[in-house]
């Protein structure tokens, strides 16, 4: 049994002469405390750096308009707020179990880029081709339930999560696996950060019509026909960047 003279010895060893600061070893179990949460913290950034630009919604909301112009407000704001959700749970989806769904059908990441951009490039060509008259008449007949089968296609998917954004959330989430095997604070770190991302969507579309008002129908048209081009150049480079990496993985196989 210690005598209580060692027992004073021994705590004392881990604190210093001055009763304001620990000694070093107290210092360090202080830094294993303090670790996980800088990791968590930097996961959190690591996630909003990422997606933020690819997914974009500042840049979306020209998109989002341009599909919900025979919209109202209200009907506008519900769809917004469906968006973010659905973006939510697509990317959490993606970024926890996408890379084993894939594997499981065999499917490859540039096969996802060229399905997606295909399908934007058909979205922006039918804006592009839609007349006036046809907008109006669609604006006369839309029904609110409209907003429910459009909230996932084609507005949350691919247009705000596109192939692009699902690559980077399979990346971001294989690489978490790879280097923390799903710690509690890692996962809630990601649920943190894609939290963030979907209520940016939310108040970028949410607040879209605002920016409809301020530019006026001139405005409005000017955006909807060069966003309606820009969708089709965008399909066109997601496609691309898909048979870029079969045509890549291919040369490697003959060689």
């Amino acid at each position: 049994m210690s005598q209580p003279g060692e027992i004073w010895v021994e705590r004392s060893a881990c604190w210093s002469s001055s009763h304001d600061s620990p000694a070093p070893c107290d210092r360090s179990i202080c830094a294993r405390g303090i670790e996980p949460m800088q990791e968590a913290a930097k996961n959190i950034l690591l996630v909003l750096v990422t997606l933020f630009p690819i997914v974009d919604p500042l840049g979306g909301s020209p998109f989002f308009l341009a599909l919900t112009r025979e919209y109202s407000p209200e009907a506008r704001k519900a769809l917004s707020w469906r968006i973010a959700v659905n973006s939510f749970f697509l990317l959490v989806v993606t970024y926890f179990v996408g890379t084993y769904v894939l594997a499981f059908f065999g499917i490859s990441l540039p096969v996802v880029q060229i399905g997606g951009g295909l399908i934007v490039i058909a979205t922006g060509w039918a804006l592009l081709k839609q007349r006036d008259d046809e907008k109006q008449d669609v604006q006369k007949t839309v029904q609110p339930e409209d907003t429910i089968r459009r909230a996932f296609y084609p507005l949350t998917m691919p247009l705000t999560v596109g192939p692009a954004s699902i690559s980077a959330a399979i990346t971001l989430g294989a690489n978490a696996a790879h280097h923390h095997a799903y710690h509690p604070l890692t996962i809630l770190a990601a649920l943190i950060g894609l939290a963030l991302i979907a209520i940016s969507i939310l108040l970028c579309y949410g607040f879209a019509d605002r920016l409809a008002r301020i530019l006026g129908a001139t405005g409005m048209l000017v955006i909807t026909q060069l966003s309606s081009f820009l969708l089709v150049c965008i399909g066109v480079q997601i496609a691309w960047n898909g048979i870029k990496a079969l045509l890549e993985s291919l040369t490697l196989h003959i060689g």
